[in-house]
């Protein structure tokens, strides 16, 4: 019994000594619209921390006192560190806003006029400038088809055939 309380409490210990640091980045071909929805999950306070790098002014993401600014950074951080291709051509994802579950955050974004997506290629650098430890673990579905790819820092980018 004192031996399972103290691989628990040790295991507790490299827990909090040891977080770690993920984020789930998911891309969908909707055919039958035309679009590809981009959702990317991180925990809300690495990014806050991270977006407090660029900008004097408090990041919060919860209780935002100006939801327009929170808008923006979240657009032109995203913007910088996770960039996408398309059969070939550099895509726009438009920035839908964001939403807080628990201890992490959904932010959502919608490319338009694209009827089929054969090819994704994608550079996500995504809080490499927060965490060194970082992974990103991207989602892409097209075709019927899912796959996945981990990116562990300092690797940005991933490809994908469908």
């Amino acid at each position: 019994m004192a031996n399972i309380m103290v691989q628990w409490i040790l295991a507790a210990s490299m827990a909090v000594l040891h977080p770690f640091f993920v984020s789930v980045i998911e891309i969908n071909h909707n055919a039958k619209a035309a679009t590809v929805e981009v959702s990317v999950r991180v925990f809300t306070d690495d990014l806050e921390k991270t977006l407090q790098k660029y900008t004097p002014a408090k990041i919060d993401l919860i209780q935002p006192k100006d939801k327009v600014f929170i808008d923006q950074q979240l657009t032109s951080y995203i913007g910088k560190t996770l960039r996408l291709k398309i059969n070939g051509k550099p895509v726009i994802a438009n920035y839908l806003g964001y939403e807080i579950n628990k201890e992490s955050v959904w932010i959502y974004f919608e490319i338009t006029s694209i009827k089929t997506m054969n090819t994704l290629e994608v550079d996500c650098g995504l809080l490499y400038d927060f965490e060194t430890n970082q992974v990103n673990i991207i989602h892409a579905k097209s075709k019927g088809l899912e796959k996945s790819y981990k990116l562990n820092h300092p690797q940005q980018t991933a490809s994908f055939t469908f």
